[in-house]
């Protein structure tokens, strides 16, 4: 939607999430989930994709939903952004494709097919912080874009009264707590705890204003909670999580190398709380401009732009 918002096209965007309104699309096209299967036969082809299973009506009705799109929309650009399959089917019905360059360690035979084939990659994040080693062969097609984060932009909110406000920023899975440790001891400081996303935290539609307030953040390492801890440039602690490539691992690393943010590998015990909070608050959170947030999803925009163009061989203006 970021994205959407910067381009001077129109945009249709095809997926089975629900969409929140208003948006900046043009159109949604509801696309059928291809998860549903009780039994799933041969997904990854032989190791050449990461999910293709034979036989799956959901994944047969959502490829033809698709084809039938594109047969009848003929768009400039398709940008895709974690399906191998969806990606490489694009580009065999001759749709220009843009992908997205995901953190971790992307060496497997789909990831290497799909950034080959691409016409534009899109990594959503800084260039002079790391620029891995299995992308650089298509460095010349990538636009490091900075974080994008849905709050660039907006200024910080503050919060009144006195103590220490930590706000934790959970994922949709969560931060792997378990009852009680949400809110630790930290010593003789009072500290005000807060929950946003997860299974326990609180869901709402705009969490800038808790989350720019916090004296000091707690989160993962995903793409955009990353994005919007640098936007808002508050003090924090990142745990990552473990997910495939081990995407998280990796981005952890990067802001620990540059003292972006203090990491830990696990949710640390009562007593490392007070030492651990210290650390995060004497971290310059001026740094966080390092991210490059500002201007990212209007740098994400021109690529994707100067693809169309590319591609049909018209000039840039």
């Amino acid at each position: 939607m970021s994205i959407s918002e910067q381009l001077n096209r129109p945009v249709t965007v095809l997926t089975s999430r629900p969409v929140p309104e208003p948006n900046p699309f043009t159109c949604v096209v509801q696309l059928p989930r291809d998860d549903g299967a009780a039994t799933v036969r041969q997904p990854t082809a032989h190791g050449s994709l990461h999910w293709a299973p034979h036989f799956d009506p959901g994944y047969g009705d959502r490829m033809d939903a698709v084809v039938q799109w594109v047969r009848d929309a003929q768009p400039e650009v398709f940008v895709v952004d974690v399906s191998v399959e969806v990606a490489v089917f694009v580009r065999l019905l001759g749709i220009p494709v843009v992908v997205t360059a995901l953190p971790g360690n992307r060496i497997d035979a789909p990831h290497r097919l799909v950034h080959r084939m691409a016409d534009q990659i899109i990594a959503a994040w800084p260039r002079e912080l790391r620029v891995p080693s299995w992308l650089r062969p298509y460095e010349n097609k990538t636009a490091f874009v900075g974080g994008i984060s849905r709050f660039e932009g907006r200024p910080r909110a503050f919060a009144e009264g006195c103590g220490t406000k930590v706000v934790v920023l959970s994922g949709a899975e969560g931060m792997g707590l378990r009852e009680g440790e949400l809110c630790p001891d930290a010593g003789s400081s009072p500290i005000t705890w807060s929950s946003l996303g997860g299974t326990a935290g609180g869901w709402m539609a705009d969490p800038w204003p808790q989350l720019s307030a916090a004296d000091l953040v707690v989160t993962h390492a995903g793409q955009n909670s990353i994005a919007d801890v640098a936007a808002a440039a508050r003090p924090t602690i990142v745990i990552p999580q473990t997910r495939p490539f081990d995407e998280q691992r990796a981005t952890a690393e990067v802001l620990r190398r540059h003292h972006l943010a203090a990491v830990v590998p696990h949710w640390p015990s009562p007593r490392a709380w007070p030492a651990l909070m210290a650390r995060a608050k004497c971290l310059d959170t001026a740094r966080w401009k390092l991210w490059e947030v500002e201007g990212a999803a209007r740098r994400a925009a021109t690529a994707i732009e100067d693809t169309a163009n590319r591609c049909r061989g018209r000039s840039t203006p």
